[in-house]
């Protein structure tokens, strides 16, 4: 009975993130609403994390399955792909030092504030 409930919690998010979305002036993906929902209710806990842990487990440790339809997708467009692959390596590596780099900073600048070694 605990699954349903993680479940019914995490779908009713998604739910509530679609109905934002539609309503809201501007382009904004629902899921990306949910998201934020999620968080707000997680810091100022109208949900706790063992309301959702189960499920959030199973999603993360199942998350390469749901990368399929999106692969699948640059297959059916291949040939749009192939006329922009430059900018898309290009892209996917300038971004990923991006990310890198924004991590490290994070990192350093919270055990600076935490008083952790440098």
């Amino acid at each position: 009975m605990k699954i349903l409930i993680q479940i019914a919690i995490v779908f009713s998010l998604c739910l509530a993130g679609e109905a934002i979305s539609t309503l809201i002036p501007f382009p904004v993906p629902a899921s990306i609403i949910a998201l934020i929902l999620l968080l707000i209710l997680l810091l100022t806990g109208v949900i706790k994390v063992d309301h959702i842990k189960e499920k959030s487990d199973f999603l993360l440790s199942n998350m390469a399955f749901f990368f399929v339809p999106a692969g699948v997708k640059v297959i059916e467009h291949f040939d749009t792909v192939k006329s922009v692959w430059l900018a898309i390596v290009v892209i996917g590596i300038v971004t990923t030092v991006i990310v890198f780099l924004a991590t490290a900073l994070t990192v350093k600048l919270v055990l600076k504030v935490k008083g952790g070694k440098k």
